[in-house]
């Protein structure tokens, strides 16, 4: 068996896609060490610079002081504490839902919500470029799991007008990962509501990034009202919130019946109440700053300027996500191991996470990063280019 494995791994470095873990030596930031060299980064989803903001690093050790470093048990058991409580309703709160739940990762909570509602006789349906955490629910639940084409809602309206299925469910992320483009959120909640289905929305990408004061996708281009019985909202809080974690906002009999038999929420030791207790600094830091997502925007828009005239396509994206496509995952890796020679880390994305030909660099900017960053990434691209 062990030599399958090598054979296999051996296989996988031949054809690019052998994936190693970099080591960083100091806190996240556009400017980093990595394996002893300083680099300039753009490899990072903490898209407003709170990972390492000093509020919250303070909030961190005051949350230590009061709870403790372990939870020591699950939310059903003991680890509920006060910190989880407070966030869950000043989360509900900021994206105006009813109620909200705290997940460890935004993978668990999407498990989670897939299959305590969906299983045998059900169908979900599921955009072909979701996250692999939505997919890996699907299948994990039973249910009959049925995928459109990336954005097409009149084939997803076609299968929703034909299914027999007792419950639908259609998942899809907000902002897709690797290629930063958005979910039409209110055609997809029309449809939903037309054929008594629930939508299920990653927003891992949007929230805090998008929408008024940051409320995520849910505001980004429409409002959405309170009491929407269909929708259930997913976000994390490792990205634009800059600590770690998750959480689900839906209907109050969404919410209870994810405490009753979501597997990954009862079945798992609660997360730090720190973590909590930081969140809520983070939480005020996104709604008040909106100065950090100005500046995201105007970064977009100077490195989507600077980049325009290289021989790899940007992918549309009005989002940090910025996907410069370079086809095979051979000339990504030669790209990214060049921009390193040079000092930047900016990492290659290959199939299985991409289609085979369709490997790319995957930028991915931070209200950290400074106008000259993003020139010098732009002048170092132009610069391969010519190679």
């Amino acid at each position: 068996m062990l030599a399958d494995l090598s054979e296999a791994l051996r296989e996988r470095q031949q054809e690019g896609l052998y994936r190693s873990r970099p080591v960083l030596e100091g806190p996240q930031s556009p400017h980093v060490t990595i394996d002893g060299r300083d680099f300039l980064a753009f490899c990072s989803n903490d898209y407003l610079g709170l990972a390492n903001h000093p509020a919250l690093i303070e909030a961190a050790a005051e949350g230590a002081r009061c709870y403790g470093v372990g939870s020591g048990a699950s939310h059903l058991i003991s680890g509920h504490f006060r910190a989880h409580h407070e966030l869950e309703e000043a989360l509900a709160a900021f994206v105006g839902l009813p109620r909200t739940l705290l997940f460890s990762t935004g993978y668990m909570a999407n498990m989670a919500v897939v299959t305590a509602l969906a299983g045998r006789g059900d169908a979900i349906f599921a955009d072909r470029l979701n996250h692999a955490s939505l997919n890996d629910a699907a299948l994990l639940s039973r249910a009959r799991f049925i995928r459109y084409p990336h954005l097409d809602l009149d084939t997803l309206a076609r299968q929703l007008e034909t299914t027999k299925a007792r419950r639908r469910l259609v998942v899809t992320d907000a902002v897709f990962s690797m290629d930063g483009d958005m979910a039409p959120v209110a055609e997809l909640l029309t449809l939903c509501q037309r054929f008594d289905a629930w939508l299920l929305l990653d927003d891992a990408h949007g929230f805090g990034v998008l929408g008024e004061r940051g409320k995520g996708s849910l505001y980004h281009s429409q409002r959405i009202e309170r009491d929407t019985p269909h929708l259930i909202y997913m976000a994390t809080l490792g990205k634009a919130a800059g600590v770690s974690g998750a959480f689900v906002a839906a209907q109050a009999p969404v919410v209870e019946t994810l405490i009753q038999h979501g597997r990954t929420y009862g079945y798992t030791t609660a997360a730090p109440p720190l973590l909590a207790h930081t969140l809520l600094t983070s939480l005020q830091l996104i709604s008040q700053e909106s100065w950090r997502r100005e500046r995201l925007a105007l970064l977009i828009e100077r490195l989507r300027q600077r980049l325009h005239s290289l021989p790899w396509p940007l992918l549309l994206s009005e989002t940090p996500i910025q996907p410069l496509l370079v086809g095979e995952s051979q000339e990504a890796v030669r790209l990214d191991l060049a921009l390193r020679e040079r000092g930047i880390w900016v990492p290659a994305i290959r199939p299985p996470t991409v289609p085979q030909g369709m490997a790319r660099l995957r930028i991915s900017l931070s209200a950290a990063h400074t106008e000259a960053d993003v020139d010098r990434l732009g002048a170092a691209l132009h610069d391969l280019a010519q190679c």
